[in-house]
């Protein structure tokens, strides 16, 4: 008997016709369930059957997250373009996601990103956490199974990349900061995939009902920048806008302010509002969202 374990797991993500390995934390997650619906059983003329029958006819969209970590070789630039990137159709860039284990080959069908989360701190390694939804769960194979796709090469190293941020509001004092956090957010609604015809045919889970199309409905760029309270800084704790410039940057540790980032969004214009945090030390937050994300690629200006 052999067991699969999480830390053995590799990702694969293909589209295009390329295969790209992506290393990720051991914050992996994949997972599909099945809608069961029930129906009374109990009629007038049989009060004695005190339960209810169910019958299951479809599954639910397949969820999945992973955090990758960020590396001076950039490896793992497939990772922004799928998060941000949307087509002529407005659609979302779909991928085939494949998790391999010492057993078994996983391949997640019609995957999408619909969340990743950027963390900007000097005291851990820039990550992002990803987070997103696909059409079916499968088991494809054994660990000898071949993933499709042309394999992109990998640097040879890969370094890890701590940083600490840089940010631009305007006219604000943004000294002291302690961390920023970004949030990328494809809200999508799949479309109705249930039908009676299709139900009647289903047997098992081969042939079950399963979500193919999406409506993408909003995009949403927020976030929170968390600053120390100076003697600087002291009166804009209860400032606000709906109309500014707002600029994130991730500079490497080590490197001045002023140097070229390995990470910048643009959000203009944007809006915030100031509020203060009483701790051990006082703190004031900003919490931040874009107005604008018709064309989130081009806000995305330092990373490639």
């Amino acid at each position: 008997m052999s067991h699969s374990f999480l830390k053995e797991s590799k990702l694969y993500i293909v589209y295009g016709g390329n295969k790209y390995r992506i290393y990720t934390t051991t914050a992996l997650d994949f997972s599909q369930t099945f809608a069961q619906e029930s129906y009374p059983v109990k009629t007038l003329h049989d009060q004695t059957k005190m339960l209810e029958g169910a019958t299951i006819t479809s599954a639910n969209a397949v969820d999945f997250s992973f955090t990758v970590p960020f590396t001076k070789e950039k490896d793992e630039s497939p990772i922004i373009e799928l998060l941000q990137s949307l087509d002529n159709n407005e659609q979302l860039t779909g991928f085939d996601m494949y998790i391999e284990t010492g057993s078994s080959v996983f391949k997640v069908d019609g995957a999408v990103i619909t969340s990743g989360d950027f963390s900007i701190s000097p005291n851990s390694q820039f990550a992002v956490s990803v987070q997103g939804q696909g059409t079916k769960l499968e088991r494809v194979g054994n660990e000898s199974y071949t993933i499709p796709g042309n394999l992109q090469s990998e640097s040879s190293s890969r370094t890890p990349l701590l940083v600490y941020p840089v940010i631009s509001i305007d006219s604000l004092s943004m000294n002291s900061i302690i961390s920023v956090n970004v949030n990328i957010q494809n809200n999508i609604t799949w479309t109705n995939y249930k039908t009676l015809q299709k139900s009647l045919n289903v047997t098992n889970s081969s042939n079950v009902m399963r979500p193919s199309d999406y409506v993408v409905e909003k995009r949403i760029v927020s976030g929170t920048i968390n600053q120390y309270q100076t003697d600087n800084n002291i009166t804009q704790f209860d400032n606000f806008s709906t109309n500014s410039n707002i600029t994130l940057k991730a500079v490497e540790v080590g490197k001045a302010a002023n140097a070229t980032p390995f990470f910048q969004i643009q959000l203009n214009p944007a809006s915030y509002t100031a509020r203060m945090q009483v701790a051990d030390v006082y703190q004031q937050s900003y919490d931040f969202s874009s107005l604008d994300n018709t064309a989130l690629g081009t806000r995305i200006t330092q990373y490639s």
